[in-house]
């Protein structure tokens, strides 16, 4: 009986260790994300109001670019399917972007994957953000010192092909009428006029976001 009981203390022992050897990477992150040419980057750009992300205007075509900015947030795991070399992983990636143009676009991800004891991780699942929902591709290392952890960690999301129906817009404009044409004359008044547009179909990009980010975490 001692020696099982020695030998399951020794098993039970080591499996602590190894699965102790694969470190819980949550946390704060900090990165950047380039956003291709869409209408989130045009908005980030400042060439678009969240008014008209709902309906984009007729010269969307000449004002979209593509645009860089930080991220900032935090990732949530748990684990499953414990291998000792490998351990399933559960994220939940919490992420704000464009703070420092004074915008704030949230996004959210819930990645399914898998973490080696050497730190090498991939992960894929949704994410939600204001340019819709769309499919999260990840794949990342943990660089340790001491006990320190310093996930990096990049992700792919790409854009998808939308098409926006035909639209009609109306607008008043203010204008100065003068009957007799001359200037400065006293006679001079200010009228409305009204103009009506037709925005026709226009498929445009969601945009596809490159993205890379460094967390910090100390081992327990």
């Amino acid at each position: 009986m001692k020696k099982i009981i020695y030998t399951l203390s020794i098993v039970l022992g080591l499996g602590l260790n190894t699965n102790a050897q694969i470190q819980s990477l949550a946390g704060p992150r900090i990165g950047t994300v380039f956003i291709t040419e869409s209408p989130v980057s045009t908005f980030l750009n400042g060439k678009l109001t969240l008014e008209d992300m709902g309906e984009l205007p007729g010269n969307y075509d000449e004002i979209a670019k593509g645009n860089l900015t930080t991220l900032y947030g935090w990732q949530w795991e748990s684990r499953f399917a414990d291998a000792g070399n490998v351990t399933g992983i559960v994220e939940w990636v919490a992420l704000v972007a464009g703070m420092e143009k004074g915008k704030f676009l949230p996004s959210v991800s819930s990645l399914v994957g898998a973490r080696t004891e050497s730190g090498l991780e991939f992960a894929i699942g949704p994410n939600l953000s204001l340019g819709g929902i769309a499919m999260v591709f990840g794949v990342g290392y943990n660089f340790k010192s001491g006990n320190l952890n310093m996930p990096v960690n990049f992700a792919f999301v790409p854009g998808r092909t939308v098409t926006q129906e035909s639209y009609n817009t109306y607008q008043e404009t203010e204008v100065t009428i003068d009957p007799d044409g001359i200037p400065n004359s006293g006679d001079e008044y200010t009228n409305y006029q009204s103009n009506y547009e037709i925005v026709p179909e226009l498929d445009y990009n969601t945009g596809s976001r490159f993205s890379i980010t460094v967390g910090f975490n100390l081992t327990k």
